[in-house]
């Protein structure tokens, strides 16, 4: 299992339109991917545009070369691209330890 974490950071004027949108985006499109496991999305206290994605996936390629490369994908960025402040920072971690 690997972890997408993702940054998101959104025009400042549109919070509950984004959390509409990404909420819909991720039980109706995310959640059907092909490798998908699981997700949560966060919203900062400190920084109200700012919201942090983590996103479980069964390998990177499931993510990577699977959702990415689906029309899953485009329609996922249609519904939640407009309300980025600016192209979001996605990176893939592995867990060492949880509790």
């Amino acid at each position: 299992m690997i972890v997408e974490l993702v940054d998101i950071k959104i025009k400042a004027s549109d919070q509950e339109g984004f959390q509409r949108a990404i909420s819909h985006g991720l039980r109706h499109i995310l959640s059907n991917a092909p490798g998908f496991l699981s997700y949560e999305i966060s919203h900062c206290i400190e920084s109200p545009e700012r919201y942090a994605l983590r996103v479980c996936w069964e390998s990177v390629e499931h993510h990577t070369l699977g959702f990415r490369h689906s029309p899953d994908y485009a329609e996922w960025q249609t519904l939640v691209s407009p309300f980025f402040a600016q192209r979001p920072l996605v990176e893939h971690f592995e867990i060492i330890a949880s509790c």
